[in-house]
């Protein structure tokens, strides 16, 4: 009885053990190769001083690994620094700045940076508003099939905001944006039926 009590206990610990060792060393697999300037692993561990994960978290840290790897071309990296601009995670809030890394990825065809930049432009932050330039950004993210793009777009359309006012232009884009679960999108096509 006691031998098995010590062979469950040995075993117990071996399964909660192994993967704390198993994921120290892979932080510690993905630290040698981002430092020897692998894109993908600097993004890895930016993601991974982001979230705090297997190493303690520290959005310095991860500012600069996201910056390392956006300087490679990384459209995951550059949307990422500027959430971390727009927000002021690791570094000093910067509407200006957040839209310089967005406009990178977006131009990449980054869809969620798409649809920031056209909220950028609609409200004015970091760039000067226009409404023209917001529809152009979120037609793109839109046309990607991203269904807070296809809202704003849809939410565009009903008031005449960049473009010229269509109703049946914005039933359209709440009705695609709805098919993906959007709960705006379904709240409004209730009220325009």
């Amino acid at each position: 009885m006691k031998l098995s009590k010590k062979i469950f206990l040995s075993f117990t610990l071996y399964l909660f053990i192994s993967p704390v060792f198993a994921n120290q060393k892979y932080f510690q697999e993905t630290e040698v190769r981002a430092t020897q300037g692998n894109v993908k692993s600097q993004y890895n561990l930016g993601v991974m001083y982001w979230k705090g994960q297997d190493v303690a978290q520290s959005y310095i840290q991860a500012f600069e690994w996201f910056a390392k790897a956006a300087a490679q071309g990384d459209i995951d990296s550059q949307f990422n620094l500027g959430l971390m601009y727009s927000k002021g995670l690791g570094v000093t809030q910067n509407d200006a700045k957040a839209f310089e890394w967005y406009s990178k990825a977006a131009s990449h065809g980054h869809v969620y940076a798409q649809n920031t930049i056209g909220g950028k432009y609609q409200k004015g932050l970091g760039v000067t508003q226009s409404n023209i330039k917001a529809f152009e950004w979120y037609s793109k993210a839109a046309a990607q099939g991203d269904a807070y793009a296809q809202y704003n777009l849809a939410e565009m359309y009903k008031s005449g905001q960049g473009v010229t006012q269509n109703n049946a232009k914005a039933f359209e884009w709440y009705s695609k944006a709805a098919d993906q679960g959007h709960a705006q999108a379904k709240l409004m096509l209730a009220r325009l039926q």
